[in-house]
């Protein structure tokens, strides 16, 4: 069903979004925003495709194809690592990539390999190539487990360059991609929250409002609102100064007021609500678990350290 629905914004052309830093940051991070609020885990796959078509203009990279959903694969981890052959004008990439969202669904994808000099470059690669082997699935957790992240095995597939190596981490667009993250962690978060909207609405229709449960509301509500005047403040920024060499911080201070804002919708709706719709609704439930999950792409303390780092300067 995730498949399903991306596939249906892409073709309807949904996707098709404003690059970063090209005018209307925030038309594109609210639409990210909008889509995850209706399927997190399509929003998700929808960000990374997205990010991908971002990179592939910035760095210069091989024009996507109508219809085709790019991932962006660039995860580091111990005993996954994936190198780069250079034969001539020939690129073949070779060894296990951990991680990779959208596995079995995406047609395309961005690649980050080692170079023979220990470079990082990135590479792009069409996942219905010779040596393209999606592994058997070693996900646990009910969040996000309809992204189909698993890890991909390749052996001397073709790959295109895209940029330099290093250029991946380098680029400007790296950190507008970190902040489109957590436009989408905000969409899910007001999904999450939409029981608790609802309940007070409610409460308020039949004249036996909770306080308490109001309260939670206010606190919720709030920070979502913190949140969404950070982003588009952000997006205003990066419109302004697409090199700005205080791209960083913006990124990491909104991914933080982001993550607070959904952390109060988990916390403060269950607070609120109880144990129902947690065990009852099946659709609250799913978004719960995989936003828990998909927030974990924040490193928590780490992150706020060097954000600390950032504003401290």
């Amino acid at each position: 069903m995730t498949g399903a629905l991306v596939q249906r914004w892409l073709d309807a052309g949904e996707l098709n979004l404003p690059l970063p830093g090209s005018g209307n940051t925030v038309a594109r991070w609210n639409t990210l925003a909008k889509l995850s609020e209706l399927d997190v885990v399509a929003g998700r796959l929808a960000e990374a495709h997205t990010d991908a078509v971002a990179i592939l203009a910035e760095l210069g990279g091989p024009p996507t194809r109508p219809g085709r959903l790019w991932g962006v694969w660039a995860a580091e981890a111990p005993g996954a690592t994936v190198q780069a052959e250079h034969d001539g004008d020939v690129v073949t990439l070779s060894g296990t990539k951990a991680w990779c969202s959208g596995a079995g669904l995406c047609s395309d994808a961005l690649v980050t390999a080692r170079t023979a000099a220990g470079e990082r470059g990135l590479f792009a690669v069409d996942l219905s190539a010779p040596g393209v082997h999606a592994l058997p699935s070693n996900w646990r957790n009910a969040g996000m487990a309809g992204s189909d992240t698993r890890p991909v095995q390749f052996s001397a597939t073709p790959a295109i360059p895209v940029g330099k190596p290093g250029d991946y981490l380098r680029r400007a667009g790296f950190w507008h991609g970190a902040a489109g993250v957590s436009a989408c962690w905000l969409g899910a978060a007001r999904a999450v929250a939409s029981p608790l909207y609802r309940a007070v609405a409610e409460q308020h229709e039949r004249g036996h409002a909770d306080p308490h449960v109001a309260a939670h509301l206010g606190a919720v509500d709030a920070a979502l609102a913190a949140g969404l005047a950070l982003l588009v403040s952000t997006a205003e920024q990066v419109d302004a100064a697409p090199h700005s060499d205080r791209a960083e911080l913006a990124a990491r201070r909104l991914r933080a007021v982001i993550e607070v804002a959904v952390d109060e919708a988990i916390g403060r709706t269950a607070r609120a609500l109880g144990p129902a719709p947690l065990a009852l609704d099946a659709t609250h439930a799913g978004r719960v678990a995989d936003l828990t999950m998909y927030v974990r792409q924040s490193h928590a303390e780490k992150d706020l350290a060097a954000l600390g780092a950032l504003a401290a300067r």
